[in-house]
């Protein structure tokens, strides 16, 4: 990214305006807009005042991204929350990862990954991470009719976002789509709309989502969010849960992410974004994301926590060499949490090798 380029995007950020903290939420309150915050202070409690732990306390993301801002996308309604950690190599044309979550979580899931990329980059490769509609601290603009978490809206949202802070494409920077989970379907649909508008889209990168696979899980589902609590006392108790459970593996990660999805309720913490209610979504989500993705018009990379997930139409994809694929041993579904340093090093892979094609020469993935 150019000094100009980089001069442009911090002026839009200084002007950004403060996030009004939620009610009860002191948290958010340290939570401001540019710098981000170096500590993260405890909610007030009405009554009693719970002992916290210190192995399972919250740690701040500063330090793994560089800025936290609110971008407003009037077309979307939306406020996005947005964590940016922008290319800090002069000359060459620069690369943005655009990294869009799974259900349930936030942007800052990508936090320790983003530390890495920028490491492994040699701060050649940024990393924008957004939070979702109805999801961490992205707030509406006005009320909404209800919730709406379709796929065509969610890929509309991050292709408004897009052209909302990168606003001309032949001056934006490269941009690399990374998507975990119901991010993937997002990021793999928004590539086509966003080459459309000429931007320059590097490769997209899905992580542990196959169509097949996940629809024939999907019925299973509610008894999985049987075994889920329904809230917690302390932020401390949400954390721990998550590593206990091996829902996240590196407690680092947990730490920093998982106060972004629960929110103080009544002296306690609930979740920001009930999965059970996203249900009528689920299948929308995943329906044609094999197709979608092999079709996708850039360098096209998958990353797996098992070999068993392919589905028919990507095992013949995958023969046909028509993707990248890697299988990440030894993590959960939450690849870009348990394992970030193994994802950036092969994220950094896919772009130092897809970024700079000699033209005429076909990128990986676009056999």
């Amino acid at each position: 990214m150019s000094a100009l380029q980089r001069s442009a995007m911090s002026a839009r950020i200084a002007k950004l305006p403060q996030i009004p903290p939620e009610e009860n939420d002191e948290q958010e309150e340290h939570d401001s807009l540019g710098e981000l915050p170096k500590s993260m202070g405890p909610p007030k409690r009405s009554k009693c005042i719970l002992k916290s732990d210190p192995e399972f306390a919250p740690i701040s993301a500063a330090g793994y991204f560089d800025q936290a801002v609110e971008v407003a996308v009037p077309s979307s309604k939306l406020n996005f929350r947005v964590y940016y950690t922008p290319p800090t190599v002069s000359g060459l044309k620069s690369t943005i990862m655009v990294c869009h979550h799974g259900a349930g979580f936030s942007g800052l899931s990508f936090a320790c990954f983003a530390k890495e990329v920028q490491r492994l980059s040699g701060g050649g490769c940024g990393v924008l991470s957004l939070d979702a509609r109805e999801h961490g601290r992205t707030l509406s603009i006005s009320p909404t009719s209800g919730l709406d978490l379709s796929i065509e809206t969610l890929c509309n949202d991050l292709v408004e976002l897009i052209k909302t802070v990168f606003p001309i494409p032949s001056e934006a920077p490269g941009i690399l789509l990374v998507g975990h989970s119901m991010g993937g379907s997002v990021i793999v649909r928004a590539s086509t709309p966003l080459l459309a508008a000429k931007y320059n889209i590097v490769g997209v990168a899905v992580l542990d989502v196959v169509e097949g696979f996940t629809l024939e899980a999907l019925p299973h589902m509610h008894n999985l969010l049987d075994s889920r609590p329904d809230g917690f006392n302390t932020q401390e108790d949400a954390i721990r849960w998550h590593i206990s459970t091996k829902t996240i593996r590196n407690a680092q990660s947990a730490r920093i992410s998982v106060p972004a999805v629960i929110t103080p309720s009544a002296g306690a913490w609930k979740w920001r974004t009930p999965l059970r209610s996203t249900a009528p979504y689920w299948s929308n989500w995943f329906t044609g994301l094999s197709s979608t993705f092999l079709a996708a018009r850039s360098a096209r990379l998958l990353v797996l926590a098992g070999t068993d997930r392919l589905d028919r139409e990507l095992m013949i994809g995958q023969m046909q060499g028509k993707f990248q694929m890697v299988v990440v041993p030894n993590v959960g579904h939450m690849i870009h949490e348990d394992e970030p340093t193994r994802l950036a090093e092969i994220l950094v892979d896919f772009w130092k090798r897809n970024d700079r094609v000699i033209f005429g020469v076909k990128k990986v993935g676009e056999l």
